[in-house]
């Protein structure tokens, strides 16, 4: 276990980069748009109230949303932007009580978003015994990114969230690579190559980087991903039943959501099986 800025760093550490829905002021059930498909019933803009969205900010539909169209809304992850805009940014305030602060919090979250997923990574990444060779750099990174998310609505509006990523994700990859190293045998490369549909029953992936890589619908029943960095990987619909997640790289709550799994999939310590699997 590492220790960054006088705490012990690990999975109970990550509280504050997960979505605490008790704290949070409905904010991705406002902010964020959804067009009418087989993830969602209806259309929505973004700023508009959802209509299964409760007075006390809760989700009216919640414990049945798949059944009722919504699955989108169950693969959704806001790594704890949304309690961060709610009580932080905007310090509480309630959006229904002034028109216009909606629309602010609907253009701050998804910023906000995207700060604390890569928040995510690097926290990971400081975390990776391998990734001595860069952790003071990953500290930094992680330093960086966190004082981006301090500042105000109009601060934070204003970051260009892409040009973070790509700093970042350079420190990443040589995270990754660093720990993958460590896996014996041939490491495959199959970073952001089409595997729709791809048969991968019992494959070993240890180690493999499947970074951006599409597996929608894959069929990876058995197979063994220990260590595989699998950021950005397209999981929709893949089969994950019996395989071995542990150790497995840069993986999110949100990923794991839109895949298909059971008991016998093993998880790594910091996600929890989905209540759907």
């Amino acid at each position: 276990m590492d220790v960054v800025h006088g705490r012990r760093r690990g999975v109970t550490e990550r509280a504050g980069l997960k979505a605490d829905c008790a704290n949070c002021l409905g904010l991705c059930c406002v902010a964020l748009p959804f067009a009418e498909s087989a993830d969602f019933a209806f259309d929505k803009g973004a700023g508009e109230p959802c209509r299964n969205l409760l007075a006390d900010f809760r989700c009216g539909i919640h414990a049945d949303l798949r059944r009722r169209g919504f699955a989108g809304c169950t693969v959704f992850d806001c790594f704890g932007a949304g309690q961060k805009v709610s009580r932080e940014t905007f310090a509480g305030r309630d959006w229904r009580a002034d028109p216009g602060l909606a629309r602010r919090m609907s253009e701050v979250f998804p910023v906000m978003r995207g700060l604390h997923e890569l928040l995510w990574y690097l926290d990971e990444a400081v975390a990776m015994p391998a990734a001595a060779p860069v952790r003071d750099e990953l500290r930094r990174a992680f330093d960086e990114v966190d004082r981006l998310t301090l500042g105000g609505p109009e601060e934070v509006a204003a970051v260009d969230v892409a040009a973070v990523r790509d700093r970042v994700n350079a420190l990443l990859l040589r995270a990754s690579e660093l720990a993958r190293a460590a896996v014996p045998g041939r490491r495959r490369n199959r970073r952001g190559a089409d595997l729709i549909g791809a048969r991968l029953k019992g494959a070993d992936l240890r180690g493999a980087c499947l970074r951006g890589a599409y597996l929608i619908a894959a069929d990876l029943r058995g197979a063994d991903l220990r260590s595989a960095d699998l950021i950005g990987a397209d999981l929709r619909d893949a089969d994950l039943r019996g395989a071995d997640l542990t150790g497995c790289l840069f993986l999110t709550q949100a990923q794991l959501n839109s895949a298909r799994g059971d008991a016998a999939t093993r998880l790594p310590a910091a996600l929890e099986r989905p209540a759907h699997w």
